[in-house]
């Protein structure tokens, strides 16, 4: 069946506004926390918010695609973008912490299905490898220029309309992406699949990695034997998943990925770099509005200097490779992203906002580098036929990884505010740390106690950038050894 011109462009769009929608949120709900927090009273489980998102978005990614081989990727659009719609609504509405996690959750299942079923939509669009990669550029500038608006978006809705529209935003642009696929995506019809899909599989990385997520979550909240049986199941679970994708036809998780040492080192670099990028783009906003004062906007602003970077970083890798090896590039954006940290390290609690700025401007410019450098090497790396499953796997590590750390930073916040709040005697509440983080409420808390209240809240976040930098210094010396291995090659070749 062929599809007109105009038919591929409205799809194409329609397509831009999911991954912009991406984009936006993953800007516009850190700068909006503080003020979740603050009306809900929920900053033990701030670290929820996100890593539940992550991980829906996480196990699902994969799902999507073989739901699109049966059902076809039209439908599995349509799905997912419901799913997506209906969880960002319910996020809206609300009335306390674990309703807005339980809902997030729902809309992260079907965000996986809306970051990852275009670009396999945009192979279907444009036969043309080299009109394909044109579009795999807008993508990539529609996602920049979506984190550019986030935060400045997020901080007005926020201080205008509430935080609840911050999730209301995402409905009808939801909405006009999936009716736009509905009605101008012709999809070409493909044989029956007869490879049976890896359901068993599915489930068990699902149920081991929530046990698993979950029990890092409640450390320092919960009875340890309870702890102990969360990670016991997990690792059952988890265990049976190995012997279970042996035996499957086609495996969610193919084992032979990990037979390959270049790609090992490839999904390890991932997995370490997004770790820490969480630390800087969750907990930044949080540091100008508790411990500067500053407003939701300005909170927010300091996502944009990297996001102007992330874009210029990653368009410097293809003419660096003409002088630089694929290692010596991403040891560059390695090294930009560790003195990130250390900026964020030797920050006291009184610095000055533009060195927050600064920190952003080296964050976005190094993440965009080892992103774009990575990516293409994970599938240089990778055998032939297996460049798909090796480059929804690596999205898969990256998602994971953000949301494991982001849950053991949750873990260091939250052993930072309780130990400061019993030291208090009484004097300040777990409460009162609630409103601390959102500059709007802060003003109802006693001023005598504000210092001593900001004090805690910069030891947990302070602690949780020292572990950001212990992070990419491991990622660095990852890299050093790849290097090394990458000059033998080059030598004995």
């Amino acid at each position: 069946m062929t599809v007109s011109k105009r038919n591929i462009v409205i799809v194409t769009f329609a397509l831009l506004l999911s991954n912009a929608m991406g984009g936006i949120d993953s800007t516009i709900v850190n700068t909006a926390m503080p003020a979740i927090i603050a009306d809900l009273h929920g900053i033990e489980l701030m670290g929820w918010i996100v890593a539940i998102f992550l991980l829906g978005t996480a196990i699902s990614t994969p799902l999507w695609s073989k739901v699109g081989e049966r059902m076809g990727n039209k439908l599995a659009y349509e799905l997912a973008a419901t799913f997506f719609v209906a969880g960002s609504f319910l996020q809206g509405i609300a009335p306390n912490m674990p309703f807005l996690i339980i809902t997030r959750a729902i809309a992260g299942l079907g965000n996986g299905g809306m970051v990852s079923l275009p670009y396999i939509i945009y192979a279907e669009l444009y036969a043309n490898p080299r009109k394909r990669m044109q579009v795999l550029g807008l993508v990539s500038a529609s996602f920049s220029t979506a984190t550019i608006i986030g935060p400045l978006l997020g901080g007005w809705i926020v201080d205008t309309f509430g935080w609840h529209w911050v999730f209301f935003i995402n409905v009808p642009i939801g909405l006009a992406s999936a009716i736009l696929v509905q009605w101008f995506f012709k999809e070409k019809k493909r044989a029956h699949k007869s490879v049976p899909v890896d359901y068993a599989g599915a489930v068990f990385l699902s149920l081991g990695l929530i046990l698993l997520l979950s029990g890092t979550e409640m450390i320092g909240a919960t009875p340890g034997i309870t702890l102990a049986g969360m990670f016991i199941a997990a690792a059952i679970l988890l265990g049976i998943l190995v012997h279970v994708e042996k035996r499957a036809a086609d495996p969610i998780i193919p084992g032979r990925l990990f037979k390959n040492r270049d790609l090992i080192i490839d999904f390890l670099l991932f997995t370490i770099i997004w770790g820490a990028f969480m630390a800087f783009v969750v907990y930044a906003p949080m540091w100008a509005q508790a411990l500067l004062g500053a407003s939701a906007l300005i909170g927010g602003a300091t996502q944009i200097p990297g996001s102007f970077t992330n874009f210029g970083g990653s368009g410097l890798v293809a003419p660096l490779r003409n002088w630089l090896s694929p290692q010596k590039v991403i040891a560059l954006g390695t090294w930009t992203l560790v003195f990130t940290f250390v900026i964020m390290v030797l920050l006291g609690q009184h610095g000055a906002y533009w060195w927050l700025l600064v920190a952003a401007a080296l964050e976005g410019f190094g993440n965009g580098m080892c992103f774009n450098e990575l990516q293409v090497k994970v599938q240089q790396d990778a055998d032939f036929d297996d460049v798909p499953v090796a480059t929804s796997f690596s999205y898969l590590i990256r998602m994971l990884s953000q949301t494991f750390t982001t849950a053991i930073f949750g873990i260091i916040m939250n052993h930072a505010l309780r130990r400061g709040v019993a030291a208090s005697d009484g004097r300040i509440t777990i409460k009162m740390m609630n409103k601390l983080s959102d500059a709007g409420s802060s003003a109802s808390l006693p001023v005598h106690l504000l210092p001593r209240m900001r004090t805690i809240m910069f030891t947990g976040l302070h602690n949780i950038m020292i572990l950001g930098l212990v992070l990419m210094l491991i990622a660095a010396a990852l890299n050093l050894w790849a290097l090394r291995r990458e000059n033998k090659a080059n030598v004995t070749a």
